[in-house]
């Protein structure tokens, strides 16, 4: 009887472990949209957002409205070709307290920093919190819902600070 419940037992946790398991692999493939989105900051390239996100997109800018792919991409089109025009740059970064996912979605939460002019007299930095969600889809991880917030400017380098580093998978991996 003993090794019947002993052999459930190690049945349950063989199976119900992989449920819950963060890959570090999925963090790798991740972070390369993540990579492009940075790019995108970087270079003022549009196209490189279009890319990596999904064309059924939700995006929430939090306590303002809901935007469908379309419209963020032109926006961003838009926006970066005047950033082009008046000489702005624009850097961004990310850093979390969340990242689960499996091997067809993955949830990620944490603080974005976007810095405009770094190194310039008008140089300005930006912090907000920010809530993604992706979907493989043909074997592209492809942004699906994009929600973010300054929660009323209460959100800024300390809290950019406390949260982890993009390549920092031992926080979010098994």
């Amino acid at each position: 009887m003993k090794k019947a419940i002993y052999s459930i037992i190690v049945f349950l946790f063989i199976s119900i472990s992989p449920v819950n398991a963060q890959s570090s692999e999925n963090l790798k493939a991740i972070n390369t949209v993540w990579a492009k989105f940075y790019k995108a900051f970087e270079t003022l390239d549009y196209t490189l957002m279009a890319e990596i996100h999904d064309k059924d997109l939700v995006r929430v800018s939090g306590g303002r409205n809901i935007l469908d792919y379309d419209t963020y991409i032109n926006n961003y089109k838009a926006g970066f070709q005047r950033d082009k025009e008046a000489k702005q740059t624009s850097m961004i970064s990310l850093r979390f307290f969340e990242r689960i996912n499996n091997d067809s979605t993955a949830s990620e939460r944490g603080v974005y920093k976007l810095i405009r002019n770094k190194g310039k007299d008008n140089e300005q930095a930006y912090y907000g919190q920010f809530h993604v969600l992706f979907k493989k889809i043909d074997g592209l991880w492809k942004i699906t819902m994009d929600y973010d917030s300054n929660e009323s400017n209460t959100i800024g380098e300390d809290d950019y600070n406390k949260a982890y580093a993009i390549d920092d998978f031992e926080k979010f991996s098994e």
